[in-house]
């Protein structure tokens, strides 16, 4: 009878079988001796590995805020800037009303007849003025006004176009 081939040895033989398998242990043993090399350097440098990735995580987040200072400031600059330019404009529109208003109520004081500053400014200097001449001793008023006498006489009359004409007009029958 002859042997079936046996699936799991592609060899045939018996010697070649044991032969695949010494070079698949073999193999398997320095995979397992890379792994703990491997493991050892591991241990032995991870500490370095390891302050390096903290060393360049401090630079990029020192960077990234150094960045993000930047930005804020530039932002703040910006907002600082338009908050200004609203401040103008708002001011702006808050004295056309004031003007607007000023306007409205002084037409309104016109109409009652409510007397403007100027007006009362000039009022109370007269009043001063009046004051002042009141006085004054009453020798001084004396030379200042004008005779009783003079007031009494009337001014002369002046003769009017109609009164030239009646005389310049020949008189008829």
């Amino acid at each position: 009878m002859a042997k079936k081939p046996n699936p799991f040895n592609p060899f045939g033989d018996d010697a070649s079988a044991a032969q695949f398998a010494d070079s698949v242990r073999a193999s398997a043993q320095q995979i397992w001796l890379a792994g703990l090399g491997a493991f050892a350097k591991a241990q032995a440098e991870g500490s370095k590995v390891f302050e390096g990735l903290v060393k360049e995580g401090s630079d990029m987040q020192s960077k990234t805020q150094a960045s993000a200072r930047e930005g804020l400031h530039e932002a703040g600059a910006r907002f600082g800037s338009m908050a200004n330019d609203i401040g103008a404009r708002a001011a702006g529109q808050w004295d056309k009303l004031e003007g607007i208003f000023e306007e409205r109520v002084a037409k309104a004081l016109r109409k009652l007849g409510v007397p403007r500053l100027e007006e009362l400014e000039q009022l109370a200097a007269r009043v001063d003025a009046l004051e002042r001449a009141a006085q004054r001793p009453a020798a001084s008023r004396k030379t200042a006004t004008r005779p009783r006498h003079a007031a009494a006489t009337p001014p002369p009359s002046v003769p009017t176009k109609r009164a030239a004409r009646k005389r310049a007009a020949p008189r008829g029958d």
